[in-house]
């Protein structure tokens, strides 16, 4: 417990004004630099700067572009955040606990639909697909697509989602033009090269990008790693997806 003087770690780092805005702007989606420049208008070292900080603080991560190596992208882990805001409330007072966020009540009418895509449609994006159908107990639409799709699943995506999920991956992988024209509510990319070539939606959907590496090249305990930050993340999804979120 900090001491009356000293504020919490997490509140010396969040309370700063471009820092909290920083992190506003990665809760919705990974971003490189250069795009949280033009988000938050402050000059590039200046933002630099204060990401490091945040970095320094465990509250966000950075990982290379598989896109162009010359570009990171910036990741907020909201784990962290959740731990860190914890600390801060039973610092102040034991009472101020906070406790886990209840799953949003399924929506009225027509379900939220989300799109994950990737560039194979073989590991990435059906994994997301099939945990977020799992998760959500029926109450969401979801599809996957990838720009370049595989003629299967990858025997490792399949194994991690029945071994460690107790889910199947069923059907084939499909095109991004299978889905051209259709409308969703959110469309999120989880490879860096598939956030480039992603097309335009009716309806203004939410984008968020996902930086996930490809772990095809890789061992099955890369597939485990990679599937279980896409658990992650989609159990901080799923409170997003209420019934405001759903676009007529």
């Amino acid at each position: 417990m900090a001491s009356p003087q000293t504020a919490p770690a997490f509140v010396r780092l969040a309370a700063h004004p471009l820092r909290w805005r920083l992190l506003t702007e990665l809760a919705a989606s990974d971003y490189r630099v250069r795009e949280l420049v033009e988000l938050v208008g402050q000059p590039q070292n200046l933002v630099s700067y204060h990401l490091r900080l945040l970095r320094g603080g465990g509250l966000v991560t950075a990982r290379r572009s598989t896109y162009d190596a010359r570009d990171s992208y910036y990741h907020l882990d909201l784990e962290r955040c959740a731990q860190g805001l914890t600390a801060t409330g039973t610092s102040l007072h034991p009472a101020l606990r906070l406790q886990p966020v209840p799953p949003a009540a399924p929506a009225p009418g027509r379900r939220p639909a989300v799109l994950f895509t990737c560039t194979g449609n073989s590991a990435r994006s059906p994994i997301a697909e099939a945990l977020l159908r799992h998760r959500a107990g029926g109450h969401v639409e979801v599809t996957s697509a990838g720009s370049h799709p595989k003629q299967g699943p990858h025997p490792d995506a399949v194994r991690v989602l029945r071994e460690r999920y107790g889910v199947d991956l069923a059907g084939r992988p499909r095109h991004l033009d299978t889905v051209a024209g259709h409308r969703f509510d959110h469309v999120i990319s989880l490879c860096d090269k598939v956030r480039e070539v992603c097309p335009d939606f009716p309806g203004r959907p939410r984008r968020a990008h996902w930086s996930i590496p490809d772990p095809a090249t890789d061992a099955y305990p890369a597939f485990a790693r990679m599937a279980e930050e896409i658990d992650t993340r989609i159990h901080h999804l799923l409170p997003l997806l209420t019934p405001q979120e759903v676009r007529s």
